[in-house]
């Protein structure tokens, strides 16, 4: 079955529903915290939670837990879930866990040390040292003291030994150690009541996840996503999918989800998407956007903007620009919109003033 580029976008608007109203959500009812909202930037977790219908304003505090996952970004949960969500966030096995530590793994393997065994032996550190809430560099500056050589590396930049930076993010979960919430440097403190799941449930499993949310996909772009080993995600690729074709592509959806893919475009959803969100972290880029300076745009290496979505579709990129107590959006569409749509854009400009609680000085367009 072949399926167009629209279906898709529109399949993983309503998904991730991006399709929902102010308000109309609430944290239990939102698929993207079964996945966790990446909280990289001012406009993060909270801003995607905002743009899928959630008032954050109401949200008690111990309802979200701020967590190191995914890639080793920050990622936002729900407190009920973190016994789940740990399992699922675990490296499949060894291999997968050298991957997703990167250069630390091979000072590891050249002294006979797992890269599991080694997560779970600076996990063991982690959890001693953090009996209160502890930042960041005085965690990392206590580990370099008691961790082996093989855990540690010198940094040129700090002029310092500590230890690697990916096993530090990712040992953290498995020592029972979340984020508090709003610091800079971040401060870890102890999850109470922590446990690991032994199990994970179908709606936590990070492949099915992405494919429930991103697909269709492939498992070498459910792979980039996680950093993990294409074998690896190959061999526990779920059995009930069905095999779709996009862009000459051949992909595979969760067989539930078919008459959700081929039901049709989306809504007419106007949305100012943060730099990091799950739509626009998809590993299909050239789907999202297939002119190649418009994908420099959205993706630079350095300083991200976030992303315009108009009607199903991604049509320009914003910036704020924030001095004192004047807050400016800047907008680049990359074509002309109807004047209905632009306004849309201009509420949604002024929804993200009112999430950052000042109010929006100046609104300029660009095309």
């Amino acid at each position: 079955m072949e399926v167009t580029r629209e279906q898709v976008l529109g399949f993983r608007i309503r998904a991730q529903q991006l399709d929902r109203a102010a308000g109309t959500g609430s944290v239990e009812d939102t698929a993207l915290l079964d996945y966790g909202a990446q909280d990289t930037g001012p406009d993060g977790a909270l801003w995607a939670l905002q743009t899928r219908g959630v008032d954050t304003a109401s949200v008690p505090d111990d309802a979200l837990s701020m967590l190191w996952t995914l890639r080793g970004g920050p990622h936002l949960y729900r407190r009920a879930d973190l016994a789940q969500v740990a399992a699922a966030v675990a490296p499949f096995d060894d291999d997968d866990a050298g991957k997703r530590i990167y250069d630390a793994s091979k000072p590891l393997r050249q002294a006979g040390i797992g890269n599991l065994e080694a997560l779970d032996q600076v996990a063991a550190q982690m959890r001693k040292i953090v009996s209160k809430p502890t930042v960041k560099g005085d965690v990392s500056g206590r580990l370099a003291a008691v961790l082996d050589p093989p855990h540690l590396r010198f940094c040129k930049p700090c002029g310092v030994t500590h230890a690697w930076e990916m096993p530090f993010r990712l040992a953290a979960i498995r020592a029972g150690l979340e984020l508090e919430p709003g610091t800079s440097p971040p401060v870890l403190r102890r999850i109470p009541g922590f446990r690991v799941s032994r199990t994970v449930p179908p709606r936590f499993d990070v492949i099915r996840t992405y494919l429930r949310l991103l697909g269709p996909a492939t498992p070498k772009q459910v792979a980039a996503f996680l950093d993990a080993p294409v074998k690896a995600v190959t061999a526990r690729w779920p059995a009930d999918v069905t095999e779709v074709v996009v862009a000459a592509q051949k992909r595979s959806i969760l067989t539930a989800d078919l008459d959700a893919l081929t039901a049709g475009p989306a809504a007419d959803v106007t949305r100012l998407l943060g730099p990091y969100d799950l739509f626009v972290q998809a590993k299909d880029r050239e789907l999202l956007v297939d002119d190649p300076a418009r994908a420099k745009a959205i993706w630079p290496v350095l300083g991200r903007p976030g992303v315009v979505l108009v009607d199903g579709d991604l049509l320009g990129t914003w910036r704020p620009r924030k001095q004192g107590k004047k807050f400016r959006l800047d907008v680049d569409l990359w074509a002309p919109v109807p004047p209905g749509r632009r306004k849309a854009v201009e509420e949604q400009a002024e929804r993200l003033a009112a999430f950052r609680d000042i109010p929006l000085t100046e609104l300029t367009f660009r095309t």
